[in-house]
C-alpha cells in the first residue's frame, strides 16, 4: 500500500470513527474537469455499494438544490485545483449542513480552509505527475474504501495493486498514441463540431474531452455522447464528412461502445477515430479491477496527447480563453 492508499484509508478511518451518526452517504462535488473527474469513483460505488449511497453533483447546483439527504451521516468529497467560487460555495452549504467535508485540491484556498480533511493531488495537465495521484485516482481510491468498510470488497487488494501500474501504462500510451494523436489532428483539424461517444467507466473521460479539451481549450463545439444512446437521436447527425471520436472501454458495458463502432465504421467516413482501451493498456490490469481504471488512463491521454497534438494542428495554443477569466460570469 503507498502512501496516498494510507492518507486515504486513514481520513475514512477518522471520519467513521469521529461522527456522531453512521456515515452513509457521499457526495462528490465539482465543476467542470473536477466534476468529471468523480465519474469514476460513482461508477464503482453504483456497482458496487449495497447499503451505502453515492451521488455526484456540479458544484453551483449542489449549492442552488442540496439534496434533502446531505446530513451529519455524509461524506462530501469536494473537489478544485484552486477553490472554483462555486465550489467553495458547495463546500460551505455541505459543511452547513452536517456532512463531513474533503477537499481534493492542487493549492491551498478557501476550500482548504473550510474543509475537515485535505488531500492534495497532482494535475494530469502536467507530464511529470503521477497518474495515481491525479483526482481521478484519488477519489477512486476512496469509493472502493467506503465499499470495503460498509459492504466490503472481494477484490480491495487486487485494486490498490493496480494503481502501482498505472502511471506505467500512461507513460508507455503516450509513446504508442503520439503518432497516431497527430494523424487525428491533421484529418480533423477542419472538422467542426467534433463528437466524442463513450459509456459506462469510460463517459467521465469522454465528458471532460469534450468541455474542457476541445471546448474550453480550443473553443471548436464537441457534443458528449454515451454510446448507449447513441441510437436514440444523435447517430442522425453522422455521415461521411462528420467527425466523431469514439472511445472503447474494458468492462460490461464494451458491447455499447462495439455496437457504435460497427454502426460508425458501416456509415461515417474517414473522420471517424478510434480509441480502445485494450489497445492503450487497460489488459495490462486484472481483469477483476480494470472495468474502473478506464478514466484514469483515458483522461490524461486524451488531454495531453489528442489534445495537445489538434492544438498545435490549428496553431491555437490551449492556454488561451476567450471569456473565462476575463469577463465576470
Amino acid at each position: 500500500m503507498n502512501k496516498m492508499q494510507t492518507t486515504v484509508g486513514s481520513i475514512i478511518q477518522r471520519v467513521f470513527k469521529e461522527s456522531n451518526e453512521s456515515v452513509r452517504r457521499v457526495v462528490w462535488i465539482g465543476a467542470g474537469g473536477s466534476f468529471g473527474g468523480f465519474y469514476a469513483a460513482q461508477y464503482f460505488m453504483t456497482r458496487n455499494a449495497v447499503t451505502f449511497s453515492s451521488e455526484m453533483f456540479t458544484s453551483n447546483e449542489f449549492v442552488m438544490a442540496p439534496p434533502a439527504y446531505v446530513g451529519y451521516d455524509t461524506l462530501a468529497v469536494v473537489c478544485s485545483m484552486r477553490g472554483t467560487k462555486e465550489t467553495c460555495e458547495a463546500a460551505r452549504v455541505a459543511k452547513s449542513l452536517g456532512a463531513h467535508v474533503v477537499a481534493l485540491y492542487v493549492d491551498p484556498s478557501e476550500l482548504t480552509e473550510i474543509a475537515d480533511y485535505q488531500v492534495k493531488y497532482e494535475s494530469l495537465a502536467l507530464d511529470e505527475s503521477k497518474t495515481e495521484l491525479s483526482n481521478t485516482s484519488i477519489a477512486l481510491m476512496m469509493a472502493m474504501e467506503l465499499v470495503d468498510r460498509t459492504d466490503g470488497y472481494a477484490d480491495h487488494d487486487v485494486a490498490m495493486s493496480a494503481f502501482d501500474n498505472v502511471d506505467a501504462i500512461y507513460r508507455r500510451t503516450v509513446g504508442t498514441t503520439t503518432p497516431l494523436a497527430q494523424k487525428w489532428a491533421e484529418k480533423n483539424k477542419m472538422r467542426k463540431p467534433i463528437y466524442v461517444l463513450g459509456s459506462g467507466p469510460a463517459y467521465g473521460a469522454a465528458y471532460i474531452f469534450s468541455i474542457c479539451n476541445i471546448e474550453e481549450m480550443l473553443q471548436i463545439s464537441s457534443p458528449t455522447t454515451n454510446s448507449c444512446e447513441y441510437f436514440h437521436g444523435p447517430f442522425e447527425t453522422l455521415d461521411k464528412t462528420t467527425s466523431v471520436f469514439q472511445l472503447v472501454s474494458v468492462g460490461r458495458t464494451r458491447p455499447a461502445d462495439e455496437r457504435s463502432v460497427r454502426f460508425l465504421k458501416e456509415y461515417g467516413g474517414d473522420n471517424v477515430y478510434i480509441l480502445d482501451a485494450k489497445e492503450i493498456g487497460l489488459n495490462d490490469l486484472d481483469d477483476r479491477v480494470s472495468e474502473y481504471f478506464n478514466h484514469i488512463i483515458f483522461a490524461p491521454i486524451l488531454n495531453n496527447v489528442y489534445m495537445r497534438a489538434l492544438s498545435a494542428e490549428i496553431q491555437k495554443s490551449f492556454l488561451t480563453r476567450r471569456y473565462m477569466w476575463k469577463v465576470n460570469y
